[in-house]
């Protein structure tokens, strides 16, 4: 396939990149830093460009078979609108060049639910703590985000990971479209799990979590690695 992923650059972005070079994909990495990305291939297309840039997005887009977003931004106080922003352009371009597979990133706790058999503390007091105060202006955006992505006519599926970790491979992840048990996704995990919706139609119109099952960290050290530094 002819695979374009926005927010390349982040992460999750090099774990989508890498992995769909390894399988075979040609991939167009699109990110506003060109000049500091860390792969290279020969079926590897490495463009900067803005997501908020609406001319951009659809020059990339242009001749794909698949959109993959990857888009983050750390924690703020200050209104976010990259997520709606973005998609709104990603949606438009698609529209505009005939893409009809799209796979972007949001958040578990979009969910609504708390996930299974999780602590008090997490479920009453942690949780609800970074989603409604320290990261209430990316989860807004990401509910806008959402929302533009399920009212488009595209072929879509949101992935909504729980906390992100890095690993060095992938690993026997679970997926579901329920939130399902555990507090954490790797970016291994999440970028295979993102691969394999863009080149298949399994969760097409759907809402998936993706939850990594073995190796997991501790809740201290992803919050204090990951929590806010808005690594996507």
């Amino acid at each position: 396939m002819k695979i374009v992923i926005f927010g390349a650059n982040g992460p999750t972005g090099r774990q989508v990149t890498g992995q769909a070079i390894t399988e075979g994909h040609t991939v167009t990495a699109v990110t506003r830093r060109p000049e500091g990305f860390p792969l290279s291939h020969p079926r590897l297309r490495v463009v900067g460009a803005d997501v908020l840039d609406p001319g951009a997005v659809e020059r990339a887009v242009a001749g794909q078979d698949a959109v993959i977003s990857t888009l983050g931004v750390p924690y703020s106080r200050n209104p976010v609108t990259v997520y709606s922003e973005g998609i709104t352009h990603l949606t438009q371009a698609m529209t505009e060049h005939g893409v009809r597979r799209l796979v972007c990133v949001t958040s578990t706790v979009l969910f609504g639910v708390p996930a299974p058999g999780e602590t008090f503390f997490f479920r009453k007091v942690l949780e609800p703590f970074i989603a409604r105060t320290v990261g209430r202006t990316v989860y807004d955006d990401m509910r806008r985000m959402e929302e533009i992505v399920r009212d488009s006519d595209r072929a879509w599926t949101v992935v909504r990971p729980a906390g992100l970790f890095d690993t060095d491979a992938v690993s026997d992840y679970r997926v579901s479209t329920s939130r399902l048990p555990g507090r954490f996704t790797s970016r291994a995990d999440l970028g295979n799990a993102l691969l394999r919706e863009a080149a298949g139609n399994r969760h097409v119109g759907a809402f998936v979590d993706v939850r990594t099952t073995e190796g997991v960290p501790s809740i201290l050290d992803v919050i204090r690695k990951e929590a806010f530094g808005g690594r996507k």
